[in-house]
């Protein structure tokens, strides 16, 4: 039986036009809240999964290194993804699989960790590392929008050690867990579709569709670096899971993590 938990990584601040693009404030002020600057909080919600052999962790937050560079996000409450594996009853060292949705600093970021002699580590030393082989080539060779968004510290060590997995097809990594690829956003996302029970799905999406206020297909962040390519790739998410119980656990929602739904509207 495959079980899961939703761990809480930290927050940040995120600019309110730029999570909505062409939506008026007007609109998504209703549904999802922001600060008189206009500042929206974003949390980085993981999900640790794991069945009687595996035990996989999707996405592991922005971790805490290095985060100089990155203060105008203004991170706060940031817990370590290590600690919150030990708190489910798993050492670091027994996680087996690491899936990335993709490579941003906010979703990889606690892939590696600084030790006391300033020295790089692996957090999960044992663990295969899942990432879409599009999103391993634009991390190699980013594109302007997106030259930013990616940090070497993050993931070369971990290509390094041998421990990088590439992605180029949708396929099952074990009996129940599926991993489905799209784009839009950025290249080569991985979208993991975890079934918990009879009839029962739980959806991963990360940046696909990164809070309840994007089901919506044409709410699409000014982030994204091909806006009709996310729009397909919510219409493609959308012909998943049909008849079947959903569960959508949205990684940046700081105020509804989890969500139940029989029916989606994208």
């Amino acid at each position: 039986m495959i079980q899961y938990r939703i761990l809480e990584t930290g927050f940040f601040l995120a600019d309110g036009g730029a999570m909505f693009g062409a939506i008026p404030k007007r609109a998504w002020s209703r549904k999802y809240p922001s600060d008189e600057q206009n500042c929206c909080l974003l949390a980085m919600n993981c999900l640790l999964v794991w069945n009687e052999d595996r035990v996989v962790l999707l996405d592991t937050g922005v971790g805490s290194k290095d985060l100089g560079k990155l203060s105008y996000y203004q991170f706060s409450r940031l817990n370590d993804i290590a600690d919150l594996v030990r708190s489910q009853g798993f050492e670091p060292a027994q996680v087996t699989d690491v899936v990335l949705s993709h490579l941003h600093f906010d979703h990889c970021g606690g892939c590696t960790y600084r030790d006391s002699l300033d020295r790089l580590k692996i957090t999960f030393p044992k663990a295969m590392h899942w990432v879409g082989k599009s999103q391993w080539e634009s991390y190699l060779s980013p594109n302007e929008l997106e030259k930013y968004s990616f940090r070497a510290q993050d993931m070369l060590p971990v290509a390094e050690a041998g421990l990088l997995r590439l992605v180029d097809v949708d396929f099952e990594l074990f009996e129940g867990f599926g991993l489905k690829l799209f784009d839009g956003h950025t290249q080569g996302q991985l979208v993991s579709f975890i079934e918990t029970g009879e009839d029962k799905i739980c959806l991963f999406p990360g940046d696909v569709i990164p809070t309840k206020a994007h089901l919506s297909g044409e709410w699409i962040s000014a982030y994204d670096i091909a806006p009709l390519e996310s729009l397909a790739a919510k219409t493609k998410l959308a012909t998943f899971g049909t008849g079947k119980k959903e569960t959508f656990v949205f990684y940046h929602d700081a105020y509804t993590s989890i969500f139940h739904s029989t029916t989606k509207k994208f």
